[in-house]
């Protein structure tokens, strides 16, 4: 059959790989719909195809000035920095004009050296990370507010915060995310612990013909696969731990 491409087909992947339909599988269907939620919270976390990289756009409202923080959407799971902008406009006779434009005719010459073209540019860098250091800001993931450390007063309605942050993917909007190799392996083996889990009350159980449950052997095969699997995520495809800052 296809790959999966949606929450359904997602779940009757996972299913066939249980046994079904030739095996019942005695999940209902709300705990199965709990497990994907699981499943791609975890991917989401975890997996480097589950974020991206953005750049927030935000217009300042007397709501935001007055609240001293701005609500971001809940797909936000961090934010690393705001962009600095320089107070004004820039003109011909500012440093940094003339140095740009300075730059652009003397680094077409082949034999220039670059030098001392990067120290000074270390050294303006230097100064205005002295004079005008970046906004210290925080957030959290639970309260969804980015909060600057600076005087609110200070700032205008109507100015433009561009922040870089890491945004998790909808699956509904990027439905190749349902495809991912180790997504179907984990729902599947959710599934697996949840059915092992709804069959333990019948431990014990004799069936006709001598059969009798064992859903505790059950229940720890699928804990050691999710044991396996979350690591091997986490040494594979895990981004860096100190990629979320903020």
């Amino acid at each position: 059959m296809a790959q999966p491409t949606s929450r359904a087909t997602l779940k009757e992947y996972a299913l066939r790989r249980l046994g079904s339909p030739v095996i019942e599988i005695n999940v209902d269907d709300s705990q199965l719909e709990d497990r994907i939620d699981d499943a791609l919270q975890f991917f989401a976390e975890y997996h480097f195809d589950g974020v991206e990289k953005t750049y927030l756009k935000h217009i300042l409202t007397d709501a935001d000035v007055a609240a001293e923080y701005i609500e971001l959407d809940d797909s936000v799971i961090s934010v690393i920095k705001l962009f600095q902008f320089s107070e004004g406009t820039v003109n011909m006779f500012d440093i940094r004009y003339q140095m740009a434009l300075n730059d652009f005719y003397g680094l077409r010459n082949p034999t220039q050296s670059l030098v001392n073209y990067s120290i000074t540019q270390n050294h303006l860098s230097l100064i205005q990370d002295i004079l005008s250091p970046e906004k210290s800001i925080r957030f959290s993931r639970v309260t969804n507010q980015l909060k600057i450390d600076t005087d609110w007063s200070e700032l205008n309605v109507g100015d433009y915060i561009i922040a870089e942050a890491y945004s998790v993917l909808d699956p509904e909007t990027y439905p190749e995310i349902y495809k991912d190799r180790m997504l179907k392996r984990y729902v599947t083996a959710l599934f697996k612990r949840q059915w092992a889990s709804n069959l333990s009350k019948f431990e014990g159980v004799q069936l006709p013909g001598g059969v009798t449950f064992n859903g505790r052997e059950l229940f720890d095969q699928a804990q050691t696969e999710l044991d396996k699997l979350e690591e091997q995520v986490q040494e594979m495809y895990e981004l860096p731990p100190d990629f979320m800052v903020g």
